[in-house]
């Protein structure tokens, strides 16, 4: 039984997909944006994704490029009202494994899906991070420090992984909110000050040389 997250705004089409693939003995999660989809393939594991191109904050492009950037390794399914071949090979070249045009059979996105699902997983390995004795595996997702294991949230992880790839450089709190919250989310939020004092505490131990630094009105720099 292959656990699904369909990524659908529509409620019929959610409701119809959702009835047909529970009784072909599926597991099946439901998420109606991206930024809810993005979050339940951060904290579970799916063997594939059904996305909707089309969804109220997120573009489904934007989502599958955002998956494999972040090693999601889920085979994708997108579905779209677009039939153009440009939209297709937009979607393809985004990470998608497969594109179904609405509306559709569902014999077929059954046969799509158990196509798909036949494939061996994608695996992706990205080059493990080192700054000083800070050290992150993306494939793993292990983050240690002088050896000393650290246990970080998905979102927690995603954010250090960004400051690493660009240690050195000062990133102001638009690009590090846009890059790991999304570009609707609230401008006046103070998430970005919250988990960048949440990785502080975890990372710059007692004892050790601080590696976060607030670069006072431009942002927040990693580095020695």
């Amino acid at each position: 039984m292959a656990k699904i997250l369909l990524v659908e705004d529509d409620p019929r089409i959610a409701n119809f997909v959702t009835r047909g693939l529970k009784a072909e003995g599926h597991a099946l999660d439901v998420a109606a944006t991206g930024q809810g989809a993005m979050t339940m393939m951060r904290t579970a594991g799916y063997a594939l994704v059904i996305l909707d191109r089309m969804l109220p904050d997120f573009d489904g492009v934007t989502i599958c490029r955002q998956m494999r950037s972040e090693n999601i390794g889920s085979r994708v399914l997108m579905l779209t009202a677009r039939d153009a071949l440009g939209d297709k090979i937009e979607g393809l070249n985004a990470g998608a494994d497969d594109y179904l045009t609405k509306p559709f059979a569902f014999d077929e996105l059954v046969a799509r899906i158990e196509a798909l699902l036949r494939r061996a997983p994608v695996t992706r390995f990205d080059p493990v991070l080192q700054v000083a004795d800070l050290v992150l595996d993306p494939t793993t997702r292990q983050v240690t420090r002088g050896g000393r294991a650290i246990a970080l949230t998905p979102k927690e992880f995603g954010l250090l992984r960004y400051l690493m790839e660009h240690s050195g450089a000062v990133l102001s709190r638009t690009q590090i909110l846009n890059n790991n919250w999304g570009y609707g989310f609230d401008p006046n939020s103070n998430v970005v000050e919250v988990y960048v004092r949440y990785l502080r505490t975890k990372i710059d131990g007692v004892d050790e040389k601080p590696l976060i630094h607030t670069v006072r009105g431009a942002g927040y720099r990693l580095g020695t």
